[in-house]
């Protein structure tokens, strides 16, 4: 059952060119506008996704293996973007410069909120390093420069790919950030198609080449991650590695680290700040049934996501077979694609099967498990494989069933595991826009829909109080994700 719900919108895109027929597909496909959203799309992806790895990597390494003056404010620091949603960032920047826009206005703000999700993983491999292949390195006579390039870099290998895919799969699915600029990408396309054809040929056309080049990205990066092995064995060097002394390089690395800063916190912050000086941004009256919406529907999600995901996890670590392994790669396909594809194929499926469900909270619900079913998975799968098995086989032996060994010995140990997966699933469904715009029913106001109809309006005072609730809301997973970062590299 699970992987038939995760697998709708793949089957969606496939009969995309059974039941329309590729002589109507073709010439929506094959016309200048999809051309010219082809080439903004893939340069998007071809130019943001090196510039967040250079971010990201330089500003792990910085942090973790040199001198740089106030190390641990910067290690946080550098997270702090993702706490602040795409969209809102990119508010904060039309508010700042009215003019931005285009490809490099997409770039700074996609590259600015975006690169975290290459420095976290980066910074969590640089810790967990062996230094003894470092110190082995430099005896054999390399420069700081060579050891980085030739026994540092490449064990950043998966990290960077994993951060680099992931990266590449919310460019191409943001919709929001690139709106608000008029930055035209296949996403924005297809919600416009959408809002005037209502999922007719030409959006469904659409949101079959952009499923196209999501499952392109997913290709490529299994393809070339390697067979490469990076555990190390035994316990390696006692004593963390040697720093890198940065010397004269010192005061450059922190101007630009500022410069970063002022970037991707200052200019939305300082817009967010100018906004809520003017008026009574405070005192709108849908501002309540917004927080109560939002904390319904995002924790209904998060709920459902995790009940559905314990069962994936359990038979992933405790039961591995090729058919818990085919399970656990659906959940990861389906959540690749963007949401636009996931909550159109929603929409058609209710529609055609279950009408009573088309724009009802259980559809939103739904879609926030298919695209956040990973974070959770992710999660409760070092939870289960962390907790002894050991344990309730004792549990067994004083004669407990195995339900209630479980329940009694292995639950309370998987407890942590499964309330931060149903807190990054919340706060990620806290922050979604688009499947949320297309599946609500209406009348529903969450923080996300309620900023985006008032900048739609150019109503950007009264959108402010909901920008800063997004912000203190997603504050807790981005302390989740560095936490589990930093525990992680200790292991």
């Amino acid at each position: 059952m699970i992987a038939s719900i995760m697998l709708v919108p793949v089957a969606y895109v496939i009969s995309i060119v059974f039941q329309v027929g590729w002589p109507t597909l073709a010439p929506l496909v094959f016309r200048p506008k999809v051309g010219e959203l082809l080439v903004n799309s893939v340069l998007l992806v071809l130019l943001g996704v090196p510039l967040c790895i250079t971010l990201g990597v330089g500003g792990a390494w910085l942090v973790e293996r040199t001198t740089l003056p106030g190390r641990r404010v910067w290690a946080v620091l550098l997270a702090l973007p993702l706490a602040i949603p795409a969209f809102v960032s990119s508010y904060g920047w039309v508010s700042a410069v009215p003019s931005i826009g285009g490809l490099g206005g997409g770039l700074l703000i996609a590259t600015l909120a975006y690169y975290p999700l290459v420095y976290l993983p980066a910074a969590a491999t640089l810790r967990g390093l062996d230094p003894a292949l470092e110190e082995s390195a430099r005896s054999l006579g390399l420069g700081s420069w060579r050891v980085f390039t030739s026994v540092v870099l490449p064990q950043l290998r998966l990290a960077i790919w994993g951060g680099g895919l992931i990266v590449a799969l919310h460019l191409l699915s943001e919709y929001g950030a690139f709106a608000l600029i008029r930055f035209d990408t296949f996403t924005t396309a297809i919600v416009v198609q959408y809002r005037s054809t209502f999922a007719g040929p030409a959006a469904s056309a659409l949101g079959g080449v952009l499923a196209v080049l999501c499952l392109v990205l997913l290709v490529v990066e299994a393809s070339t991650r390697g067979r490469a092995r990076y555990a190390r064995v035994g316990s390696g060097a006692s004593h963390p590695a040697p720093l890198l002394a940065l010397g004269r390089s010192a005061p450059v690395a922190l101007v630009a680290l500022v410069l970063l800063a002022i970037l991707a916190l200052g200019v939305p912050l300082a817009s967010l700040a100018r906004w809520l000086s003017v008026g009574d941004a405070w005192g709108q009256r849908e501002l309540p049934g917004a927080i109560i919406q939002t904390v319904v529907l995002a924790g209904g999600g998060a709920i459902a996501t995790v009940v559905l995901a314990l069962p994936v996890a359990w038979l992933s670590v405790r039961h591995p077979s090729r058919g818990s392994r085919l399970l656990e790669g659906a959940t990861y396909v389906a959540s690749s694609l963007p949401a636009i594809i996931i909550a159109l194929a929603l929409v058609t499926v209710t529609i055609r099967l279950v009408p009573a469900l088309y724009q009802t909270p259980f559809t939103v619900m739904l879609a926030y498990v298919i695209i956040f079913l990973p974070r959770a998975l992710v999660s409760l799968r070092a939870g289960i494989a962390q907790a002894p098995v050991a344990l309730e086989e004792a549990a067994r032996s004083l004669g407990s069933s195995p339900l209630m060994a479980r329940v009694r010995v292995t639950l309370p140990l998987i407890a942590p595991a499964v309330g931060a997966g149903a807190a990054l699933v919340a706060l990620g469904a806290a922050n979604e826009l688009t499947a949320t715009l297309l599946l609500a029913p209406n009348g529903t106001r969450t923080l996300a829909t309620q900023f985006w109809s008032a900048t739609s309006a150019v109503a950007y005072a009264d959108a402010a109080p909901y920008a800063v609730l997004l912000i203190v809301l997603s504050l807790p997973a981005v302390a989740i994700l560095f936490a589990q970062s930093r525990k992680r590299a200790r292991r």
